[in-house]
């Protein structure tokens, strides 16, 4: 795998990704106007940064356009239903962008490697899951796939700063541990999802990012060239003038509003 060019400094980057931030933006309003469904799914190892990246990608988004899909362990219901059922209830319907934070590869991942799956149940996945995302793209849905590597080294870095991060330590859980001792099974697996699910129809695109800021620019980058959005022409909108009073007179003050807790902090001077 080609090593990437050094970390990049913070400034060049929060310039660069506001500028891709401000083409999301034209890509969501294109979305909407052309009546397109967009699908993109993020997969990775844990801590491979794809959670900061879906963030900077919805910052600016309109969140009933686009909308981020993270599903909880499925329910004994769910585990009786057809496996992609509960993620097609999550597709976009015309003018929307769903971002899949994991998907339905869960079961060539974690389910493999934890045994949550029967060897049947992963066979039948892998044969399945083409042709699932080839009807979808058939029907006209725009589906990116990217998968977020990152080195043994910088994940076992980033689990120790959430160990020791009270602000953080919510990110780290048992199954997070366990993929962590179980790298190679991981490797093993995700290798094999690749070799049947790499479909010319829906292709998966590897983001290394063990240069969290760099992946970010570069995963955006990629899914906006993969798009042929253009810049949608809006109506101008001026703020019209209020109109005169007629009359009303502001209720007494009800005791209702919440305490100045910013009473004690330092304030703006005149300007």
């Amino acid at each position: 795998m080609a090593k990437t060019a050094g970390k990049l400094r913070r400034k060049p980057y929060e310039k660069e990704l506001l500028r891709l931030q401000g083409e999301l933006v034209k890509l969501q309003e294109w979305v909407r106007d052309e009546g397109r469904r967009v699908v993109v799914v993020f997969e990775g190892r844990d801590a491979a940064g794809k959670g900061g990246t879906i963030k900077r990608v919805a910052e600016y988004l309109n969140p009933r356009v686009a909308r981020i899909v993270a599903l909880p362990a499925p329910t004994e219901r769910e585990r009786t239903q057809w496996y992609f059922q509960r993620y097609v209830e999550h597709l976009p319907a015309a003018g929307q962008i769903v971002l899949f934070d994991r998907s339905w590869y869960n079961r060539a991942g974690v389910e493999r490697v934890m045994g949550f799956c029967t060897q049947e149940e992963y066979t039948r996945f892998l044969h399945q899951c083409p042709i699932f995302e080839r009807l979808l793209v058939e029907d006209g849905v725009l589906l990116r796939k990217y998968w977020f590597s990152v080195s043994d080294a910088e994940q076992e870095r980033r689990f120790r700063d959430r160990l020791e991060d009270p602000m953080r330590r919510w990110k780290l859980s048992e199954m997070d541990l366990q993929s962590f001792i179980r790298w190679e099974e991981y490797s093993r697996a995700k290798d094999e999802m690749l070799v049947h699910t790499h479909i010319p129809e829906a292709p998966w695109h590897e983001v290394e990012s063990d240069d969290k800021r760099r992946a970010r620019i570069n995963m955006i980058s990629h899914l906006l060239s993969s798009i042929p959005y253009r810049e949608v022409d809006r109506p101008s909108l001026d703020l019209p003038a209020r109109p005169p009073e007629s009359g009303y007179r502001r209720m007494a003050r009800m005791d209702i509003a919440v305490p100045d807790a910013a009473s004690g902090l330092p304030v703006k001077g005149p300007t």
